[in-house]
């Protein structure tokens, strides 16, 4: 399935594997949400709750949609955390993986934290 994740200055689509954690996050879309940033992370609450995937990864490539079940949150890594080591893209603990963002991640750069988001499957 393909999301778009809108926030005000901007939005960005994102192929998502069919995996149990994407199912589940595809019953709730569209969703409304209240992004974070955390280094050159964002994310946000889905208020969906599902468990940790055998797949699950801490440490992930730029553009990654990951699912952090500690926070039932998307997260959205284009670049080093407080926690990474060098470049890496190393996420607050492991996260289900969902996909990958269509196109340049570094877009999420203009998203502030507190900015309204919203999550909801692309036509086709």
């Amino acid at each position: 399935m393909q999301i778009r994740i809108s926030w005000p200055s901007g939005h960005l689509t994102a192929t998502i594997e069919d995996t149990p954690t994407a199912q589940a996050l595809g019953k709730v879309l569209p969703l409304a949400s209240t992004a974070h940033t955390w280094g050159e992370e964002v994310y946000f609450d889905t208020g969906v709750s599902v468990p940790i995937e055998d797949s699950a990864q801490q440490v992930v490539e730029p553009g990654t949609v990951a699912f952090w079940t500690d926070g039932n949150a998307l997260a959205l890594p284009y670049g080093p955390t407080p926690i990474s080591r060098g470049d890496e893209c190393r996420l607050a603990s492991p996260c289900n993986l969902l996909g990958r963002i269509d196109g340049d991640p570094r877009l999420l750069a203009t998203v502030r934290s507190g900015d309204p988001v919203r999550v909801e499957l692309t036509a086709g």
